[in-house]
């Protein structure tokens, strides 16, 4: 176990934490929820030891081990891969290396002799003779295959050194495992094989994330930072963000009868009851349920943004058609003869590991670039928009305020101030807000702005090229609402698993030797094992 008490902390004039009081036990996995800036990474340091809070204190079971998932992608450089993945585990590789040094010693004495006893002994109960095998398994989950595990970590890409450093963490079964954004720069086959090893984890998990799949699958319980407190709810986070909407919408009808309410908490109980992650947690979370009262919960500070993508016409029958476009970049092909067709009403989600390849094929499809070989046709009747990934151009150096900024998007008539600011509104810039300048902004506010821009536009098909970059789960969760209720077609890349999965009715995987075009949700696609042969053709 390991429990937070009386725990404060305060920048400044800002209390972050405020008297906080918290247990996290063994068997449980905790998402750790709150919006920007209310303090996860920071609280996840505080637990860490690796930063002190101005009162209180952190109390761990004795003799119970944790592990960190580091962030430091260059501090375990000149470690071989599975070096540093046994490095996760630091009184096993400690003993390692002495028992290592005693051995090639040229005066071993009696007393070394009793010292390598003692060290064989403690490193036969830590697991020790299977540490090397165990840390490859690990590895092999994760996608680093064997002909990387005695190579140098600085030999990996970016993307390789964050699966090791995740499996030096998740190495040796520690008793309290720290996560913080563990999916980042991970692979959908990566977190799958994530989510069923901590599904299958019996010890302590405490987890931040902004993949609400992710949070879903693996937690029985959300920790969530709000007023410098923080509340625990039993459930996943879908479990989390229904209840807390429908408690907040009872409480601002006062009027409505007590009946009413016990009758809505009861049905709610019932559709929730149950969680995929662990079924045990189920009769736990019943009877916290049976007790909560329509009180219990304060409104929440959070603010959620409103996406309302609407067309100012339909698209007529042809919409888009894409005839063997080709494309090379620094000497590597990206695009290898991709070839579609895309009807009106169409929401096709465009996945794959090279991310370069779905960008390029957007700005394709926009003009920004020219291919090297193919064609592609807009129908008559279509009104594009776009978003996308690098939306620095749009912000670099320009000092106009937020109202002045969005102007030139407005349509006709619609140019006054009071439109504008209502744009703005809806994306949370409110009063001063709106005269920020817009080369101050933050990477989530510039997601915002491009995102109210889009909305102005009426666009009949829109592309968007990783539009969660950024974005907190409010802001995520309000998009992916909005693009779910859109009407029109849709081209879109992700790595937000329920995104994808939630918008998306077809999938276009972009590999080097072509493409695999599916007219199916994203999760029949990743366990449609038939796709598993096509992709490894298509990847040679």
């Amino acid at each position: 176990m390991i429990a937070a008490q009386g725990v404060s902390l305060q920048y400044g004039g800002r209390v972050l934490f405020n008297d906080v009081n918290i247990n996290f036990t063994k068997g449980n996995c905790y998402g750790l929820i709150g919006a920007n800036g209310a303090g996860k990474s920071t609280f996840l340091k505080i637990l860490a030891g690796e930063m002190e809070p101005n009162k209180g204190s952190v109390f761990i079971t004795p003799g119970e081990r944790m592990a960190v998932l580091k962030q430091d992608h260059f501090l375990f450089d000149d470690f071989e891969v599975v070096e540093c993945v046994l490095y996760g585990h630091k009184r096993l590789y400690d003993i390692r290396k002495e028992k290592d040094a005693l051995y090639m010693k040229e005066d071993f004495t009696d007393e070394d002799g009793i010292k390598a006893a003692e060290l064989e002994g403690e490193f036969a109960e830590l697991d020790g003779w299977a540490a090397e095998s165990n840390a490859e398994m690990l590895l092999n989950g994760l996608g680093i295959t064997n002909e990387f595990h005695y190579m140098k970590m600085k030999e990996l890409t970016g993307g390789q050194k964050v699966k090791v450093l995740l499996a030096q963490a998740l190495f040796g079964n520690p008793d309290i495992l720290l996560l913080d954004e563990p999916t980042n720069h991970l692979d959908i086959h990566a977190i799958k094989w994530l989510e069923e090893f901590l599904m299958n984890f019996e010890n302590t998990v405490i987890v931040v994330s902004h993949d609400r799949h992710f949070l879903n699958k693996v937690c029985t319980n959300i920790a969530d930072i709000d007023y410098g407190k923080i509340t625990m709810f039993v459930g996943n986070y879908d479990f989390w963000y229904n209840y807390t909407q429908m408690t907040q919408r009872q409480l601002k009808d006062q009027n409505k009868r007590v009946e009413q309410k016990i009758k809505e908490l009861q049905d709610f109980i019932q559709r929730f009851s149950a969680n995929a992650s662990k079924a045990k947690q189920a009769t736990s979370r019943k009877k916290l349920l049976d007790n909560l009262q329509m009180d219990t919960i304060k409104p929440s500070s959070r603010r959620y943004p409103f996406c309302d993508f609407k067309q100012d016409r339909e698209v007529g029958n042809d919409v888009l058609l894409v005839d063997g476009i080709s494309k090379t970049i620094d000497g590597k092909k990206v695009l290898n003869n991709v070839s579609f067709m895309i009807r009106p009403k169409e929401k096709v989600a465009f996945v794959g590991k090279d991310e370069i390849a779905r960008t390029t094929l957007f700005q394709i499809l926009m003009g920004e670039m020219e291919p090297d070989e193919g064609t592609f046709k807009w129908g008559v009747t279509t009104k594009t928009a776009y978003f996308p990934k690098d939306n620095t151009e749009y912000f670099e150096g320009c000092t106009d305020s937020l109202i002045e900024w969005l102007r030139p998007y407005a349509k006709e008539g619609e140019q006054y101030d009071s439109d504008i600011r209502g744009w703005l509104g809806r994306m949370l810039f409110s009063g001063e807000e709106a005269l920020k300048s817009a080369n101050v902004l933050s990477g989530g506010e510039k997601v915002r702005c491009m995102l109210c821009k889009m909305m102005m536009s009426g666009a009949n098909v829109m592309i968007l090229d990783e539009p969660t970059n950024h974005l907190d789960l409010e802001s995520i969760t309000a998009v992916n609402e909005g693009l779910t209720n859109f009407k029109g077609t849709l081209l879109f890349d992700s790595h937000d698993h329920q995104f994808v999965q939630t918008i998306a009715d077809r999938i276009i995987e972009i590999l080097p030797g072509g493409i695999i075009d599916r007219q199916m949700t994203y999760d029949e696609y990743i366990d449609d094992e038939s796709i598993d042969a096509m992709r490894e053709k298509l990847s040679q």
